[in-house]
């Protein structure tokens, strides 16, 4: 076959010594199984931007760090230098997840070197020996999909005590090994701690899973495991061999109303006296102190420029707030 362009410069180098043949071709990336000495990988080389259909969400990227500020700064203006370290910043999401779960145990292919857009990793195989199937190929017993979700469901709790949550996980990134489910592609993966919508991508993916084994067993659809595992990690109670039970318990009590409507108003007038005290000294008055419990009237009046405050009667009454014992500025 016609060795790929970006494949040339690891045949050079030596990172890979032949070029086997096209496995796959997605939104993203085109797969190709090489040989690297006597071991057998593939090749994951990403495609342009402007060549994928799959979309880098802001929600996606929301929480992921760039230590560098001009890089930083060009990537929020969208410029052409911006563009490349944002597509270089969504490959780099992959390797680093990748890197970090392995190290965690999690079941992902072993990560070697993603070099020049393409990404080196263990090929993936069945008990034949063969290239390993998507979950989605497979058919299922109730028996095998409930052992599956169950192991599955693990390898999601290990990605997130991890601080890694996949974003997008379903029957068509896992691959079944001879050893177990394997989970891939991961360059939208989020960080559990950085991202606003982190919560709801955990229980995304759990959903997901839930409905594909739920057309083998259907009592995984009822069941709440997302939501159990975030509240967990919430509570400081998540490890990686905690016994999930699928149900949540649900907070019935009545919502204290006017408590609520006490500590909104509250705050509503601590806001608006410390915008006060803004304008006040903005406009070159002195403003007086008020306890959160006065209203925020007008209680500032302006204090005359060179005023002999002990010999002129006229600037000390100017100061003198009638009606309020004490108050004098």
């Amino acid at each position: 076959m016609k060795i790929p362009k970006r494949l040339l410069p690891l045949l050079e180098e030596g990172l890979i010594d032949e070029v086997i043949g096209q496995l796959m071709s997605g939104n993203e990336a085109t797969v190709y199984v090489v040989r690297s000495g006597e071991s057998t990988r593939c090749a994951k080389v990403y495609k342009d931007a402007k060549q994928r259909s799959f979309r880098q969400a802001a929600s996606y990227r929301d929480g992921r760090k760039v230590k560098n500020s001009r890089q930083a700064r060009a990537m929020e203006k969208g410029t052409r230098y911006g563009r490349q370290m944002q597509e270089a910043s969504w490959q780099n999401a992959e390797v680093d997840a990748l890197f970090r779960l392995a190290g965690a145990g999690v079941r992902v292919p072993q990560p070697y070197i993603c070099t020049d857009g393409v990404l080196l990793v263990d090929l993936v195989i069945d008990e034949v020996g063969d290239v390993a199937p998507r979950l989605n190929d497979v058919a299922l017993t109730e028996a095998r999909a409930l052992e599956l979700h169950a192991l599955l469901l693990n390898q999601v709790v290990r990605m997130l005590c991890a601080g890694v949550i996949h974003g997008d996980l379903s029957e068509y990134n896992i691959l079944l090994a001879a050893d177990g489910p394997v989970i891939i592609d991961l360059p939208q993966a989020v960080d559990a701690a950085g991202n606003n919508e982190a919560a709801s991508m955990l229980e995304r993916d759990v959903d997901n899973l839930a409905a594909y084994f739920g057309r083998f067993a259907p009592q995984l659809l009822t069941a709440s495991y997302g939501m159990e595992i975030w509240t967990l990690l919430e509570a400081g109670r998540l490890h990686v061999d905690v016994e999930l039970t699928g149900r949540i318990e649900v907070d019935t009590r009545p919502v204290d109303l006017d408590g609520v409507l006490q500590e909104l108003e509250e705050t509503r007038l601590e806001e608006d006296m410390r915008v006060r005290r803004q304008q006040e000294l903005s406009a070159g008055r002195e403003p007086c102190s008020l306890s959160p419990g006065d209203s925020p009237k007008e209680h500032y009046l302006p204090v005359p420029p060179f005023a002999d405050f002990r010999n002129d009667q006229a600037a000390r009454d100017t100061v003198t707030r009638p009606g309020i014992p004490g108050l004098v500025r």
